[in-house]
């Protein structure tokens, strides 16, 4: 590596510093569309392009730069690639899907944590900062043998009620109805188009969306049908920031699809 590239480097991680200190405010408690539009007002420094023509240095250097400004804050974490998979996964598909990422928020679940954890967060990624989190997020009845715990089987199939682990683009928002002990209710619903290849790409036709539901409070949530649920009043507050264009990454520490998920191996290269 020369010069030039350690001088981008260390510039590109002095400026990720500067501003993961600034946003981080000990006592600050501002969530939702007020801290997105907050978020916004940042100026951000423009990351390098690729210097070698390859696309990969551009790609590692925002994936350093967002680690380097939220790694700190996402605590705890199922898995030291937990985080790092997801945002070169991001970075990644929108590098060769430019169009299709029409808003720069993430919604990021560690399903290696248990369901009694909060294992969620909405990040702002054009500035590198949280908009939401953590809380707690359902998984699939159909990834876990106890209505608690951790999900263990992570499943594509259609009818299986597993969650499907890897990268989705959120769609368009619908009123979502559901049902919880033999009741019915109805939510905020948020489309998902999975982009993991054969690990989650049937989700439309199952039906897999985020929602907000009853059965997810703010220090645990039951089981959905495969859907990462959220809490309603944050699935009305959030849902909408990130439908038509922004991006869901589902993590486990799975080592077959961390070897095999499209977008995380192609982002590894």
């Amino acid at each position: 590596m020369g010069l030039r590239k350690y001088l981008q480097y260390g510039l590109l991680g002095a400026f990720a510093l500067i501003f993961a200190g600034a946003r981080f405010v000990p006592g600050s408690d501002v969530h939702g569309t007020g801290l997105l539009q907050a978020a916004t007002r940042l100026t951000t420094p423009h990351l390098p392009v690729a210097v070698d023509g390859s696309g990969n240095s551009g790609l590692m250097a925002k994936t350093t730069a967002a680690l380097t400004a939220l790694a700190g804050a996402v605590r705890p974490l199922s898995h030291p690639k937990a985080l790092e998979s997801a945002f070169r996964s991001y970075f990644a598909y929108m590098a060769a899907h430019p169009d299709d990422v029409k808003k720069p928020v993430l919604y990021f679940v560690d399903y290696g944590l248990p369901s009694t954890e909060p294992r969620g967060y909405i990040f702002d990624m054009r500035n590198l900062s949280i908009i939401e989190g953590p809380f707690a997020v359902a998984h699939g009845r159909g990834s876990s043998r106890s209505q608690y715990g951790i999900p263990d089987r992570f499943s594509n199939a259609i009818g299986s009620a597993a969650t499907s682990l890897g990268l989705y683009l959120a769609e368009s928002t619908y009123q979502f109805t559901g049902h919880t002990g033999g009741h019915a209710y109805s939510s905020i619903g948020l489309r998902l188009k999975g982009v993991s290849g054969n690990f989650n790409d049937r989700a439309l036709q199952r039906g897999v969306v985020a929602h907000g539901a009853p059965y997810v409070t703010a220090t645990k949530a039951g089981r959905s049908e495969g859907c990462p649920a959220m809490e309603q009043d944050r699935a009305r507050r959030v849902l909408p920031e990130l439908a038509d264009g922004g991006m869901v990454f589902l993590f486990a520490p799975d080592q077959k699809w961390m070897t095999d998920d499209p977008w995380v191996v192609a982002s590894a290269e």
